[in-house]
Order: structure tokens, then sequence, then C-alpha cells
């Protein structure tokens, strides 16, 4: 984690840039128990389906995302958050541009 980010408050949406045409991601904590990462979505962009192997949380903090879950499609808008359950086919898209943030612990 950077030290800047230790013991103050800060602004999640203000901690990534949208890029042109890219999927960007920040990591801003790692654990062996688990990891949170900010990612910027440009409209369009998107994660293929995949699986991971622990639970996730999606909150979303600008913008429009599709989280498709197991075949079924989510709209998710910011303020909003989703679980999306460990190995389970999961894929994102950018109805918008949008921001997450994304939590998983690495526990059963």
């Amino acid at each position: 984690m950077s030290e800047e980010l230790k013991s103050k408050p800060f602004n999640i949406e203000n901690l990534i840039d949208y890029q042109e045409n890219s999927v960007v991601s920040r990591e801003i904590i790692r654990k062996e128990t688990g990891t949170v990462t900010i990612f910027a979505f440009d409209k369009g962009e998107g994660l293929s389906e995949h699986t991971a192997p622990f639970d996730a949380m999606v909150q979303v903090v600008d913008g429009t995302a599709e989280i498709i879950i197991s075949g079924n499609k989510n709209v998710v808008k910011s303020g909003e958050m989703i679980i999306m359950p460990g190995n389970v086919p999961h894929a994102l898209n950018a109805v918008e541009r949008f921001k997450m943030v994304l939590t998983m612990i690495r526990s059963n």
C-alpha cells in the first residue's frame, strides 16, 4: 500500500484516471488474506469471462457496469455493489466509463 494513503481519508475516484480504450488498475492493499484494487474501464472495455477461486466484491464508484455472473447480466451503477461467487464464471463490460473497487478475500 502506498504510504500516502495510510491513516487519512482519500477520494477513491481520484486514485485512478480513465485512459482511452483501456482498463487501468491500481492495487491499494495486498495481503496474503486478500487484495483491494481500484479499476477504471473506458466505455466498451471489459474483462472476458473467467473464474476466481474466492468470492470477490465489486463496488462501482463511478459510471455503470454490466457484470455477468453465470450467464446472468447485472447492471451495477455508481453507489451499488455485487458479490461474484468464487469458482463461478463472470465477466465485466463497460456500458459507459466506470470505476470500481474490487475486494477479494482469499479464504473459504
